[in-house]
């Protein structure tokens, strides 16, 4: 089995060839389906990189949104608004202040893979898989592409599984 840098570095390079629009509105479609996303009034989603899933589209739903925003080693929740800056992570936050994450019923999270013991694959910064052993109470989903649901991927015993995967 592969380390979970060199899987990370591989992952990046082949979705680079994906037709990722393509793939995030098939996975946005399939998540305004998915029960756990019907039953959910408040909703963490993620602000998408380059070569990411996006699935901004669900913004349109009849939900309160919510997005991550990295405080050290934590993951604050901060409600939805227009406004997002460009983080020292290079990532889009939003401008919001933060409240608490118990306001929160369903966490889209993002991956670069899963398996099928519903273990992720992130980023490597670990603010996930905090963020969720803190907040074992939320539901998560992952969208992620079929080509990269794996049998099995490397994990720690930090790492928190997912509660559903979708998948285009």
């Amino acid at each position: 089995m592969e380390n979970k840098t060199a899987l990370r570095t591989e992952i990046k390079s082949l979705r680079k060839n994906f037709d990722i629009a393509g793939v995030s509105k098939i996975l946005a479609e399939k998540i305004k389906m998915h029960p756990a996303f019907k039953e959910a009034s408040n909703v963490m989603l993620y602000y998408p990189l380059k070569y990411e899933i996006n699935l901004l589209e669900l913004l349109k739903e009849d939900k309160k949104f919510y997005f991550p925003k990295v405080d050290g080693e934590n993951l604050l929740v901060c409600p939805y608004s227009e406004k997002f800056e460009k983080s020292g992570l290079n990532i889009y936050e939003p401008c919001s202040e933060p409240v608490s994450a118990e306001v929160l019923d369903l966490i889209i999270v993002p991956a670069l893979a899963v398996d099928k013991d519903n273990y992720r694959l992130g980023y490597g910064g670990g603010f996930y898989d905090k963020f969720l052993s803190k907040n074992p109470g939320i539901r998560t989903l992952v969208p992620v592409c079929r080509k990269f649901l794996y049998e099995k991927i490397p994990h720690e015993d930090f790492d928190v599984p997912v509660d559903y995967i979708i998948t285009d």
